[in-house]
């Protein structure tokens, strides 16, 4: 018994006529998103950054340009506010450079510095070996069932897909 289990069979104790049944899905992926977070977290502990600031470092090196703020804020669904703290802690520690295009002074452009990318390139292994661990019980072809349904699930409530 799962803590999902464990949850649907108090409501279904307490208040039998609510249908917790969505929970057996959405209930785990929540979990799983939460628990994966926390040992991504733990596992930056001593590189430095927070996992927001790799979220950042690493939206600008798939992108392998510069991007603005208000763009790295809609791929990493963090606010504005979130994104300006991370980019000045970034920036002070050499990881990124700030720039205001000369054309458009509306936007500040982001871009990673040599030391930003190679620091990707170091940590982005750590974080994709908490999320293997993750699914190691499971075969590469139900690794493959299980990510074509969450993309469909994905796909329909993803406003950015």
């Amino acid at each position: 018994m799962d803590y999902v289990d464990r949850l649907r069979s108090e409501w279904a104790r307490t208040v039998p006529e609510i249908d917790t049944s969505p929970a057996e899905v959405v209930g785990r992926v929540s979990r799983i998103a939460s628990l994966i977070t926390a040992h991504i977290d733990e596992a930056l502990t001593g590189s430095g950054l927070t996992r927001g600031e790799l979220d950042l470092l690493s939206a600008l090196r798939r992108a392998g340009r510069p991007m603005r703020a208000s763009e790295v804020s809609t791929v990493t669904q963090s606010s504005g506010a979130a994104i300006t703290k991370r980019t000045d802690a970034l920036d002070r520690a050499g990881l990124i450079h700030r720039a205001v295009p000369d054309r458009d002074r509306r936007g500040v452009l982001l871009s990673l510095t040599d030391e930003g990318r190679a620091t990707v390139d170091r940590l982005t292994p750590v974080r994709t070996a908490v999320e293997r661990d993750a699914l190691a019980d499971l075969d590469p072809d139900e690794a493959a069932q299980l990510a074509a349904l969450l993309s469909r699930v994905l796909t329909r409530i993803d406003r950015h897909t």
